[in-house]
């Protein structure tokens, strides 16, 4: 059974553009950046230094706390190690990696049979998630072997996301078309960790080649089913997406091990797969290239690391961009700078044209109310507004800004074009802000 969520929108989805394009791989380009900050937490460091030589799989930085590591995605020599632009917008420590284009391997990289998996202890698996570098990968970048060590006793269903809800992006949907053993592979393992027997795989309604590509196969499998949902922004947000599935509610400041799930990406599921059989690490990615001014909009395999200047280059574009953005129209992020490089989280490059320009020379909110009804948090946009411009941090705080998923829909609604998602950015970190001094005194 299916169940809805309050609010949400139905925007323009725009997949057709690459949804019916199988994925390429990305030639490697000559020069890759690899940050050593990909993952909520702790940034790596670095293990290579100027001059090195590195192969393919070879761990080049890691970290203790919450952190996980990055590997060398090419083999080549290592031309430094120095702060660069990131999607994030601000520089960050990376190892710039010279390709000499030889796919040396690195000898950590070695495969292992489904007999050898299965042996393996939670515990040990865990560790070999750890190890392969492996993150949330449909844009939140939580590391993985931490969001599966905090379940262990307490999860009692596991979804899936393959719903991919935001428009122009189809990387997920591609790889349920085209590698769906390797989702289910990774979903398995995922069950064996958890100690679960069952598992949901969500995906929306509007891709009905992936739904029969996963129940062409999980018809071989036990334990696994495909849930329908309908195709409803943002059905693929997590609290929204267990609400969806299980009919459960997160509660606000809650984890969704509070009300016994978990969720993960199909892409980290298919990385997973990756990590414990193959013994390959998160080096490389499907990213959706697309928008309304790209002459060749495509899927690609593409090395962590390639620059978005890159990818731009090889779909091209019909005018100059407006905008360009790391993940889709509703919740990527802007670049100022396209030298940034494809980093795990980085699901879509999505370049938009003039006619995007929306915005109005003075946004002003009309109090119509859209916003309160397009919000699937329950929240009252207006309001955080209203307590954002106040610059009252404690009224921020009160209006439940820190439950802000950062969807987008009550930009999109709003009449008035207030920057919505931007301040509630800003204010969520003010907030954050004010807590770290609090605790500090």
């Amino acid at each position: 059974m299916a169940w809805s969520f309050f609010g949400g929108i139905r925007p323009k989805e725009h997949k057709e553009y690459t949804c019916d394009f199988p994925i390429r791989d990305f030639p490697e380009p000559d020069i890759l950046v690899v940050p050593l900050f990909q993952h909520i937490g702790v940034p790596c460091q670095p293990l290579v230094k100027k001059g090195d030589l590195v192969t393919v799989g070879q761990k080049i930085g890691d970290g203790d706390g919450l952190c996980v590591p990055v590997h060398a995605p090419v083999s080549g020599k290592v031309r430094a190690v120095e702060m660069r632009a990131h999607t994030c917008g601000a520089n960050r420590m990376s190892v710039v990696i010279e390709n000499d284009h030889q796919k040396t391997l690195c000898g950590t990289v070695v495969p292992r049979t489904r007999e050898e998996v299965e042996a393996l202890s939670p515990q040990e698996l865990i560790g070999l998630i750890r190890q392969a570098g492996i993150v949330g990968m449909g844009g939140a970048a939580f590391p993985t072997y931490a969001k599966l060590s905090s379940g262990l006793g307490k999860v009692d269903t596991l979804i899936i996301n393959a719903c991919e809800c935001e428009p122009y992006i189809t990387a997920d949907d591609r790889l349920c078309r085209e590698m769906p053993e390797d989702i289910i592979a990774g979903a398995k393992v995922i069950m064996k960790i958890l100690g679960l027997s069952k598992a949901h795989i969500a995906v929306e309604s509007n891709k009905p080649q992936a739904i029969r590509a996963l129940n062409a196969f999980l018809s071989r499998e036990d334990g696994l089913q495909v849930d329908v949902l309908p195709a409803k922004y943002p059905q693929g947000a997590e609290k929204q997406l267990i609400q969806a599935v299980t009919g459960r509610q997160v509660p606000s400041g809650g984890l969704p091990a509070a009300v016994g799930c978990a969720v993960f990406n199909a892409a980290t599921c298919k990385a997973i797969c990756d990590g414990v059989y193959r013994g390959l690490p998160l080096i490389g990615r499907v990213v959706t290239v697309s928008g309304d001014i790209v002459m060749a909009p495509k899927n690609l395999m593409v090395p962590i690391g390639t620059s978005f200047n890159d990818l731009l280059e090889a779909v091209g574009h019909g005018e100059d961009p407006y905008k360009v953005l790391s993940g889709g129209p509703m919740m990527g992020i802007a670049q100022y700078d396209l030298s940034v490089p494809v980093v795990k989280g980085t699901n879509a490059v999505t370049i938009l044209g003039h006619g995007n320009d929306l915005g109005a020379d003075h946004p002003q909110c009309i109090r119509c109310g859209k916003c309160i009804r397009a919000c699937p948090m329950k929240l009252m946009p207006v309001l955080m507004y209203q307590a954002l411009r106040s610059g009252d941090v404690e009224r921020m705080r009160r209006s439940h800004m820190m439950d802000c998923i950062e969807c987008g829909c009550c930009a999109y609604t709003c009449p008035g074009c207030l920057p919505l998602v931007l301040g509630f950015r800003s204010g969520k970190h003010k907030i954050r802000e004010a807590a770290a001094a609090a605790k500090s005194r």
